[in-house]
């Protein structure tokens, strides 16, 4: 690595896709924070002009927590000319051409000035329509391969997939790119153009049949969903994201391209400072459930391996992959980032950790009372869940449903409440249960190896530290996570 991390970024020009998503606001803090020096990040936002995207980028991203120690060290008045000076907020949208930009002058001066382009804009809905997964993940990866390609002074795209691409086999996965057309299912040979084709026919179809946005929309999930399973992949999601990594790499000619996929991304263990997250993500869903008393049972092998990363170590490994990589002329370089093969932690330590922390911290209910919670039913197969469920809550809960038919007065709020938790386990297992149960681990000897090279040119001070081996997971968790969740989601 010829400059470390912080030199690298000094007088770059870098376009960032993705904002205000929560990893691309964790990349921007950090690059402001530790190389004001930077010459100018553009931010792709979602937006209809120029001032509705100006007002994205202060309210979703500067003033909001994350930033506080920025805020703290610089004072609000300079913190805002930094941002002024260095971010320029772009309305945009990667599953257009060009990116939807549509100011001709502004696209000429970011392809004459932009050195790195780093493309975090994805959406993460596991059973998204499947019209909105090509666009976006697929089709969008594309548009900003292409987009990276008309930058004059361009280095390095580094585009962020997701480790799950591998689809639900066990085993040991390497960090080793798609190829054209390649499937998981060994059946059938994958044409995306056709399933571009595909989706729009169907797409046609039910609007020609008159058919209601709400009937449009499960349709394009339901397709999506028979598609990526028809290929090999558990949901559209992990499909749509493949597809995008296949026509990157495809065409990415002489552009370096780096795929960093990250695993389950939590919050942050250090930087600006622990805990910070936004919204439920990965596990999170389940862990709130189970501390709101909601979740007595749950579909989960307590072996299973969970790959947990905190979203600074994500950052962290980026910025070096793109230190280490930029202006290698026609490399493709894919990196796991995560900790199953570091430092694994099973989902029945992160049960144990979770049920010690709500009996000794309990949530506090509507009323003010505090939540009681049982340590649950934590079963490991399909077969043994169904059973559980139609034995212990399916049954009772058409009795009650008898007795509120006859006597409304009677059991009517245990009916709804018990309903309303079986379904709220129900989604959760149906989104979950190709992770829930997985059983692969994610080799990272390009990572293992970028980290030893960092090592070597003694670049130590903790600023870009991505080495799982370094966490704790019950100290992470339970004075890390759960409370940063606590803090900043249910905002208690």
């Amino acid at each position: 690595m010829e400059s470390n991390c912080v030199q690298f970024l000094g007088d770059k020009t870098i376009l960032i896709t993705g904002a205000p998503g929560f990893l691309a606001k964790v990349l921007v803090e950090k690059i402001l924070r530790l190389q004001p020096n930077v010459k100018k990040m553009y931010l792709l936002l979602r937006a209809a002009d120029t001032k509705a995207a100006v007002q994205r980028l202060r309210s979703e991203v500067v003033e909001i927590d994350l930033f506080k120690v920025l805020r703290n060290d610089l004072g609000e008045e300079n913190l805002n000319d930094l941002v002024r000076e260095k971010i320029v907020p772009v309305p945009g949208d990667i599953s257009i051409h060009n990116l939807g930009v549509k100011d001709s002058d502004l696209l000429q001066r970011m392809w004459s000035e932009i050195d790195i382009i780093i493309n975090i804009a994805a959406t993460t809905n596991f059973d998204e329509r499947y019209d909105i997964g090509l666009g976006i993940n697929t089709f969008g990866a594309l548009n900003v391969l292409n987009f990276a390609k008309k930058c004059i002074k361009g280095q390095l795209l580094l585009h962020v997939s997701t480790a799950y691409v591998c689809g639900e086999n066990s085993g040991l996965f390497l960090e080793k790119p798609f190829t054209m057309g390649e499937t998981l299912s060994g059946n059938n040979k994958l044409d995306i153009n056709v399933e571009f084709e595909l989706m729009k026919q169907k797409l046609k179809e039910l609007q020609h049949q008159d058919c209601s946005e709400q009937e449009i929309s499960q349709s394009m999930k339901d397709l999506g969903m028979t598609r990526a399973k028809l290929h090999g992949w558990p949901n559209t999601y992990v499909f749509t994201k493949a597809m995008g990594e296949m026509l990157m790499g495809n065409y990415r000619e002489n552009l370096p391209l780096v795929i960093v996929r990250p695993t389950m991304i939590t919050s942050t263990l250090a930087e600006p400072f622990p805990g910070w997250i936004e919204g439920l993500r990965t596990i999170d869903s389940v862990i709130v459930a189970y501390g709101k008393g909601r979740l007595k049972c749950f579909l989960a092998d307590p072996s299973t391996v969970f790959d947990l990363i905190p979203a600074d170590m994500v950052v962290n490994a980026m910025i070096a992959t793109a230190t280490a990589h930029s202006d290698e002329t026609g490399v493709q370089t894919i990196y796991h980032v995560g900790s199953s093969f570091q430092n694994p932690v099973t989902f029945g330590q992160l049960h144990e950790t979770t049920a010690r922390y709500f009996t000794k911290k309990p949530l506090v209910a509507r009323n003010g009372s505090p939540i009681i919670v049982s340590k649950g039913t934590l079963l490991s197969t399909m077969g043994q869940f169904s059973l559980y469920i139609t034995l212990r809550y399916k049954f009772p809960l058409l009795i009650l449903r008898l007795f509120n038919i006859i006597y409304p007065w009677s059991q009517g709020d245990k009916y709804n409440d018990d309903s309303r938790k079986i379904k709220l386990a129900l989604r959760l297992v149906e989104l979950y249960q190709p992770y829930l149960l997985f059983k692969g681990i994610f080799d990272d000897l390009n990572t293992e190896r970028l980290r030893r090279r960092r090592q070597s040119i003694k670049e130590l001070d903790g600023s870009f530290e991505f080495d799982p081996k370094s966490i704790n997971w019950d100290d992470y968790m339970a004075n890390t996570h759960i409370p940063g969740l606590i803090t900043h989601v249910l905002k208690q």
